[in-house]
């Protein structure tokens, strides 16, 4: 038996132990998936293990993904296991930063991707996700919106309201690496695939794909779709389910750049580990949850 294959049943007499469930997003690596009770996007995820009875629960994702666990589950134990898996586009904004830019322009609302630290969550007036941006930014009363932190998402959303979008400048580091050209170059080298991306690349490849799409709805639209070859526009790890998936298709990546050193942080040994030690926790301060969860809520009573 081998390494993994070991570590996989260790990691399951444990979670009947804890009485814990293991959430894997899309990018992580496919030993964790394969492991997982749950796999999917960061905000849904928190919300399947909500509603389990799980008195544990283990995110192998970034740190924001474990929070917003927190958020929805306070009376459960989150674990991340590898403490030094964050997310710099979530890195690059702030509580007192937001608080300074909501000064600057007092009549905008704040609209909050779910990529951000519970305390900026917590200044947030309403939190949206990367399928329901659009829907979120339309539903609201103001003219002028603050999107943080996300500029090429918030330039995607811009293109699509009529609103005023006043975006904060940070960005995904994995998917604003991928240029027009390298995305080109891949489309010529395979013709024929649809060409499918994150709306947190750039504006330019945006533009240029025929799909844009949140990493559930890429997995959708490969499932629904015809085609039999398809560009991905997004973090690596999210090849993994698409196959299983869609045996009869093949993928391509359309950068080999677009692997998130964070979300690959995490390992199978990691994950044992963290379930046996209990260790490292993820606990969100009461009172700055209770304002995230509002910002959340409010976003959950958009129909």
């Amino acid at each position: 038996m081998s390494t993994l294959d070991n570590l996989a049943r260790r990691l399951q007499e444990l979670k009947q132990e804890r009485r814990a469930i293991i959430l894997a997003h899309y990018y992580q690596r496919a030993e964790i998936q394969d492991v997982a009770d749950f796999v999917g996007d960061s905000f849904g995820l928190s919300q399947q293990a909500a509603a389990t009875d799980a008195e544990v629960i283990v995110f192998c994702g970034v740190h924001f993904m474990a929070e917003s666990a927190a958020i929805l589950s306070p009376e459960k134990t989150v674990l991340l296991p590898e403490p030094r898996a964050g997310c710099p586009m979530a890195d690059m904004i702030d509580a007192e930063a937001l608080r300074a830019f909501k000064a600057q322009n007092p009549d905008a609302a704040v609209v909050s991707y779910v990529n951000t630290s519970a305390a900026v969550k917590a200044e947030s007036d309403i939190c949206c996700t990367s399928s329901n941006a659009i829907k979120v930014v339309n539903s609201l009363d103001a003219k002028r919106i603050i999107f943080t932190p996300d500029r090429n998402l918030g330039r995607y959303i811009a293109r699509n309201t009529d609103k005023e979008v006043i975006v904060w400048e940070g960005y995904c580091h994995t998917h604003d690496h991928l240029t027009l050209e390298q995305f080109e170059q891949k489309k010529r080298e395979h013709p024929q695939a649809l060409t499918v991306v994150h709306p947190e690349c750039r504006p330019e490849v945006s533009a240029a794909a025929d799909h844009v799409a949140s990493t559930a709805g890429m997995l959708k639209f490969v499932r629904e779709s015809d085609a039999k070859e398809f560009i991905i526009g997004t973090e690596g790890g999210i090849l993994h389910l698409m196959q299983k998936q869609n045996p009869d298709k093949r993928f391509y990546l359309a950068s080999p750049d677009l692997i998130c050193p964070n979300m690959k942080a995490n390992t199978l040994e990691k994950t044992v580990r963290a379930l046996e030690t209990m260790e490292p926790k993820i606990a969100v301060p009461e009172e700055i949850r209770r304002k995230a969860v509002q910002a959340l809520d409010r976003m959950l009573a958009i129909k």
